[in-house]
């Protein structure tokens, strides 16, 4: 038997990512078709945290509210990587920034407001604030979103197979105008510290030279391959550089660390270009594909694979179950502890698969 008619919330936090509204609209439907209320929390947790610029904290989500919304990307209730609740920065009289934990203020907004539950659709750093939640005693199911695919206890999160597929249908362009000018193109991904786009589209779009935070790379290794092309009268060569990608003995390229806000990754594939061109006297161009990768529509396997994970989150709190998050394991989606899906960062292994064999078609990963 089902559960009590259950008033639950749902929240979607950190960089956005296609199939968002897909897990929303599964989430709605499937809540409603029990008899139970859904509302929604805009930006992150904001609606609660900063309740000044919102009308209310929660906002009913109906039918009509997620009608058509499947195949769009970004999300319907707004999303923000600033102000987590774990550490929200507050300016103080004398106008210095103190980080203080709102997470009490949430849990109070949930019983003041009657919400049962919370399903919150997010990455790691989303889904600790979930598990912190959870262990003050609201009910939290985790949907795991990144297209960094860097989440454990998931062989894939939401939103990563649309960005390596964008991902890959720009280095197939870039691979005809790199061989017309006869440059060297330097292409950066995103996937913060972890290198699986990178990888996955570099391999698929037959790259010469992929760059992973997971191996430190030697750029002198990375010019040999141009040089090595250029004796081979392959006169043109695809760099792919993950933006968590570092030279051995150094240090990720940071752009912009602020308060109270992850340390934003930017400059590695610029980087990897000047040095190429130093070395080589090659015409060498870099591209951030940045941002793109985050939006557009969903692929097929992105916008499946979101509606299972919405419909799953119901399916688990009509058990009753708590601190879950929903897991990709094939053919199956199933739940897994939320505190071991953020115990650590899901990384590409050295010995994987994608990498032995791009280590036999001759890519060079820079070591």
């Amino acid at each position: 038997m089902g559960r009590k008619k259950l008033r639950i919330a749902i929240n979607t936090g950190g960089g956005d990512a296609p199939g968002l509204n897909a897990v929303i609209r599964a989430v709605v439907i499937s809540a409603l078709t029990k008899g139970w209320e859904c509302f929604g929390i805009r930006d992150g947790y904001n609606s609660i945290t900063i309740p000044e610029k919102y009308d209310e904290p929660f906002f009913p989500l109906t039918r009509e509210c997620v009608r058509g919304i499947t195949h769009l990307g970004g999300t319907i209730l707004g999303t923000t990587n600033k102000g987590n609740p774990l550490e929200f920065p507050v300016k103080k009289p004398d106008g210095s920034i103190e980080l203080v934990d709102r997470t009490d203020d949430i849990v109070a907004a949930f019983r003041k407001h009657n919400i049962d539950a919370l399903i919150a659709i997010g990455g790691d750093g989303s889904l600790t604030i979930a598990s912190a939640l959870c262990s003050k005693g609201l009910q939290v199911i985790g949907v795991p979103k990144t297209i960094d695919n860097d989440l454990n206890r998931t062989v894939i999160t939401f939103g990563f197979d649309t960005a390596v597929s964008f991902a890959t249908e720009c280095m197939d362009r870039l691979h005809s105008t790199a061989e017309a000018h006869q440059r060297v193109m330097v292409v950066e991904v995103m996937g913060r510290y972890a290198g699986w786009i990178a990888l996955n589209s570099g391999i698929s779009s037959s790259a010469d030279v992929i760059l992973i935070p997971e191996i430190p790379y030697d750029i002198e290794k990375v010019a040999a391959k141009v040089m090595e092309r250029e004796e081979t009268k392959r006169h043109f060569t695809i760099i792919v550089v993950a933006e968590g990608a570092k030279p051995k003995g150094g240090t990720h390229s940071v752009k912009e660390k602020e308060i109270g806000k992850a340390e934003r990754l930017g400059g590695a594939g610029e980087i990897v270009a000047q040095k190429i061109r130093e070395m080589t006297g090659k015409d060498c161009r870099s591209v951030v594909l940045g941002h793109l990768l985050r939006g557009g529509t969903p692929t097929t396997f992105d916008r499946l694979i979101s509606l299972r994970f919405g419909a799953a989150a119901v399916r688990a709190l009509d058990q009753n179950q708590n601190g879950v998050m929903v897991a990709l394991d094939p053919p199956a989606v199933r739940y897994v502890p939320l505190d071991e899906a953020t115990s650590r960062m899901k990384v590409v292994p050295l010995d994987c698969d994608t990498i032995l064999t791009g280590r036999e078609l001759g890519t060079c990963f820079g070591d």
